[in-house]
């Protein structure tokens, strides 16, 4: 029998419509007391390590999972006793008991509760909610109106249950997921269901035992090779990378620009009272030479809405600035960068950076971004053909900036040179837009005066 006194914390959706978390670091062990509000554990999802309070007051009973373990969302991972402290209201009423003449059904287990987020109850999210029984057997229909007809492919009339991974895969092998029999917990279609669908039907001979054996696992030479687990954010900026270069038809444009005024400006910024204790750099600069140009030609701040064949073009700038970090590349924005002064801006892509160096970046930071910043420039690289962050329309790659030898006022002298490149979605970009924007943020950055005028 369940202790009343026990509270279970479920792992919530950190982010929209995750399903899973890495356990990364546990705060607390078994015996330690808690407090409402008090961090936990630390997980990390397929945007970012995000860090997990405890919603109420009492005493670690369990740790359900340890450190480096990925857990479903909605799965129990710690135990609280709260006799002690002020216990919330239990977050599940005991079941009713079923009717005596109700055959048991072992086979079929409960219904999977949904992910409760933390503070805010029950996620609205319905893709785990299985059908119920009634609970009253005078109100209870029979089983075979209770329950959707099976046909031998799962049930009819509903959406076949299948985590997103293998929604992809079934889609990719051409498979309905309405005719895959589901083997998982729950009516869940696994990997392996949708494998199974698309393999060719087994011979009528009888087949030796030896045939259907699982193959041995493939061995390696641990000292000539590391083999690294792709999960978390890699495995979706993975996902992320190859949805977006196959789905939208990407353009590149490149141009060499002479940024010693620029680089001028940057040294005598570090010298203004306005910006003291704000890292000024060439990316701020760029930064703003972007959002200049996208103010003289807002088209090409947009996005490609494919279900309804719309363009939807942004009346505002999130400004995403590409950071690589030891858990993979994220894109985290500056929300409303548009709207921020050169100061505001500095401050901004300082806590950016930094935040992201720390693995601090909240998936909030990194969601509704409408055009990126690259800049490979800082590995010693001239520049790249960078791939467009999805659902954005464009993505500038900034260069290493280098002292080469440049035509000024008609002599050959040493300047500051560095190379920008620009894709964008071609869909909805022509060569023309493309061309003005990338030219215009050379024209700034060669004539940084120009951020008054056409500011």
């Amino acid at each position: 029998m369940t202790n009343a006194s026990v509270r279970e914390f479920k792992m919530p959706d950190v982010g929209e419509g995750l399903t899973e978390a890495e356990i990364l670091k546990w705060y607390v062990q078994p015996g330690d007391t808690v407090t409402d509000g008090q961090v936990v554990c630390e997980v990390e999802t397929a945007k970012a390590a995000v860090e997990l309070p405890i919603p109420y007051d009492g005493v670690v009973r369990e740790l359900h999972f340890p450190e480096g373990t990925t857990v479903d969302v909605g799965t129990s991972i710690i135990a609280v006793d709260v006799s002690g402290g002020t216990a919330p209201v239990a977050e599940e009423e005991a079941p009713a008991p079923a009717p005596a003449e109700e055959p048991a059904e072992p086979e079929e287990k409960p219904a999977a509760r949904q992910p409760v987020l933390v503070g805010y109850g029950v996620a609205t999210s319905s893709t785990r909610r299985r059908p119920r029984k009634a609970a009253a057997p005078e109100t209870a229909a029979p089983e075979t109106a209770a329950r959707p007809e099976l046909n031998g492919h799962g049930v009819t009339g509903e959406r076949p249950l299948a985590k997103p991974p293998v929604r992809k895969l079934a889609k990719d092998l051409g498979v309905d997921l309405a005719t895959v029999t589901p083997t998982g917990p729950d009516g869940v279609i696994t990997r392996e269901d949708v494998h199974a669908a698309v393999a060719p039907e087994p011979e009528a001979a009888p087949v030796a035992p030896e045939a259907v054996r699982a193959p041995a696992p493939v061995s390696y030479d641990t000292a000539r090779e590391t083999r690294i687990p792709v999960k978390g954010v890699r495995k979706a900026t993975a996902a992320a990378m190859v949805g977006s270069a196959f789905t939208a038809p990407h353009v590149t444009e490149f141009v060499t620009v002479d940024v010693t005024r620029t680089m001028k400006l940057v040294e005598e910024l570090k010298q203004d009272k306005e910006f003291t204790g704000l890292r000024v750099n060439p990316l701020l600069l760029i930064a703003k030479a972007l959002l200049v140009a996208i103010k003289r030609h807002p088209g090409i701040n947009a996005s490609w809405d494919e279900a309804a064949q719309e363009i939807v073009v942004k009346h505002y700038v999130n400004l995403g600035i590409a950071a690589a970090t030891p858990r993979g590349l994220i894109v985290p924005n500056i929300k409303d960068a548009h709207a921020q002064t050169l100061p505001r801006l500095a401050e901004s892509l300082g806590e950016l950076v930094s935040t992201a160096r720390e693995g601090k970046t909240s998936p909030a930071a990194m969601q509704a971004g409408t055009v990126t910043i690259t800049n490979v420039g800082v590995f010693g690289v001239d520049t790249g053909t960078p791939i467009l962050n999805p659902g954005e329309s464009a993505i500038l790659a900034v260069g290493a900036i280098k002292l080469q030898p440049w035509v000024h006022k008609g002599k050959v002298k040493p300047r500051q040179v560095t190379t920008l490149a620009l894709s964008f979605d071609h869909r909805l970009v022509d060569g023309e837009l493309g061309s003005k924007v990338l030219a215009d943020v050379a024209a700034i950055l060669e004539q940084p005066k120009r951020l008054i005028s056409w500011a």
